[in-house]
């Protein structure tokens, strides 16, 4: 009987692989459900609020009406930037990809942080309602700056998600614009241990500060494989262009085998719950706005799809067109994804503190072994 150790199964993608237990998300794959705190989604999306829902998975709990109205008045009061970040925000180069110069304001806003390096679970929770707060002033200032517009100053008497449309273009969002907005937000504020949540959690088990987690998360976003995939879906759309060619460009993308960005997930193989309730949004905003060819192209690109594949729209094909519709910046997309899984990744770092044990996985080594140093003079 040989005393060698079992070595460990190696799973490419840690597909299935559990590396965490959490009570902030559930996603349940064969059911196609998104539970947030033992809340589903569809429920969440149809009568909450971001504010609540930020609430619901700091907290654990819905809050009562005396707390959510000063859990938003602290978000409020939380709407202000040190003045040295607009002028961080000033000298980055005007072609900077805002999902890079985002992350890096992130780390830069870790110097104006009081007790930045302290993980004690209340001062991150502090921290954490500055930073939902925080990032979506700056993601206001950053695309005003870079367009040659002074930064909006927020208005203490909107929602987060008026807010946050109102600092990208100073004008108050209509009350449609502004609840798919806050729809967005709340479909996109946790979904279990993704790729960029992973990452947070990662940083964070190595008792790395709060900032550091987020803005190493922002990273993991960026890719067109995770948050990314909204300006890819959006901008497939904009190539396409005419609704009449929509089967002849489908056709040829799995003729070619091109990528069709916005299908498939890693865990819902049946349908993602929150591309359902976007669909519905993705076509009330394009009506609105008098412009529904993007959204019946969405349709018409899934129906095309699914004759060659059991492929289904994930989150990022339906937000896209309606994400347009609303005047958001094809290169804002990921952006506004991050702006809204602050608190989902926040609550992950909180977790991981919590837990105490640093995530150090096992490697499958496939290199050479034996090898022997030859001095330099002896190589060829």
């Amino acid at each position: 009987m040989s005393d060698t150790p079992t070595k460990p199964a190696f799973v490419k993608g840690l597909a299935g692989v559990v590396a965490a237990q959490t009570a902030i998300s559930l996603v349940d794959g064969p059911n196609s459900t998104l539970v947030y705190r033992g809340y589903n989604i569809n429920e969440l999306a149809e009568k909450s609020t971001y504010e609540e829902v930020c609430f619901l998975i700091l907290y654990g709990r819905l809050p009562s009406a005396v707390e959510l109205r000063e859990f938003t008045s602290q978000l409020v009061r939380n709407r202000v930037l040190p003045p040295q970040m607009y002028d961080f925000l000033r000298t980055l180069p005007v072609n900077t990809v805002p999902m890079s110069a985002l992350r890096a304001a992130v780390a830069e806003l870790a110097f104006y942080e009081p007790d930045i390096e302290t993980i004690d679970i209340a001062i991150t929770t502090r921290k954490t309602i500055r930073l939902i707060s925080q990032m979506s002033v700056l993601l206001g200032a950053y695309h005003r700056i870079r367009n040659g517009k002074e930064p909006v100053l927020p208005r203490a008497d909107l929602t987060h998600a008026e807010n946050m449309l109102y600092m990208l273009n100073g004008e108050k969002p209509s009350a449609e614009f502004a609840k798919a907005m806050d729809l967005y937000l709340i479909l996109l504020a946790d979904h279990s241990l993704n790729a960029s949540t992973f990452t947070a959690r990662v940083v964070a088990s190595t008792q790395a500060d709060l900032h550091s987690a987020i803005s190493s998360a922002y990273a993991a976003l960026k890719g067109p494989l995770h948050g990314g995939a909204n300006e890819a879906t959006m901008n497939m759309l904009l190539e396409i262009a005419d609704p009449a060619k929509v089967d002849e460009w489908v056709d040829n993308a799995f003729a070619t085998k091109r990528t069709i960005m916005g299908f498939g997930h890693r865990i819902y193989k049946n349908g993602d719950p929150r591309a359902a309730i976007l669909n519905v949004w993705a076509q009330k905003i394009g009506t609105i706005i008098g412009q529904p060819k993007y959204y019946e192209m969405s349709r018409l690109v899934e129906k095309a799809v699914l004759r060659h594949r059991e492929l289904h729209p994930n989150v990022d094909y339906y937000s896209a067109s309606m994400l347009w519709g609303i005047g958001i910046p094809i290169d804002l997309f990921t952006p506004m994804f991050a702006c809204s899984r602050v608190v989902g990744w926040s609550a992950h770092v909180i977790e991981q503190y919590k837990d105490a044990a640093l995530i150090r996985p096992a490697a499958d080594y496939i290199g050479p072994v034996g090898l022997h140093y030859t001095p330099l003079s002896e190589r060829n």
